[in-house]
Parts: C-alpha cells; structure tokens; sequence
C-alpha cells in the first residue's frame, strides 16, 4: 500500500497546527484596550466609605427571630405573598391564560 497520501495528510495537518499556534490572542492583540484595574475604580467610585473596602461592616441590627419566622413558614410551605410594589393596575394580570 502506497503511503504517500498519508504522509501528505499528516505533513498538512502538522503545518496548520502551526498556523493556528501561530494565531494571536485577539485581547492581547497590539493596540488593544486593556481593563487595567476598572473594576476597582469603578468600586472606589460607588463605595460610600472607602475605609469599608479594607474591612467590611457587619449588619447594624440583626433579628434573628424574623429570620427563624420566615424558614419555618417555608418549611411548612406557608410562605406569605410579596407585597404589591405596583402603583396603578394598567397592565397588570393576575393569574395566568385559564385566570387561576
């Protein structure tokens, strides 16, 4: 059997994989934009108190009791409904296509 076919195939194949080795990274391509530290000043410029990004503030209040309330009634599958935060009934449907 002539193996010549497949030794062109496997010559091919190694050239394109050095092609595609060869491709450049399009986010580190030359004359790219780069997010160097955005992220951060992008925090530092919504934090209210810059000193709460080094150490952290823990709840001011904390009401254990409600807390215990809510997962025992979700236990007991007795969640209570959200309160209605819409101000007008334009456009606002109850229950689905059968109106349960």
């Amino acid at each position: 059997m002539n193996q010549t076919p497949r030794l062109s195939l496997l010559a091919l194949l190694l050239l394109l994989s050095a092609c595609e080795a060869a491709v450049v990274d399009p986010y580190l391509a030359e004359g790219r934009w780069r997010p160097s530290g955005v992220n951060e000043a992008n925090l530092r410029a919504m934090v209210a108190n810059p000193g709460h990004l080094v150490s952290g503030q823990g709840p001011i209040r904390v009401d254990a009791q409600s807390a215990a309330a809510a997962v025992a009634r979700y236990r007991a599958d007795q969640v209570r409904p959200l309160p209605r935060t819409s101000s007008s009934d334009i456009g606002v449907e109850i229950g689905g296509a059968n109106g349960r």
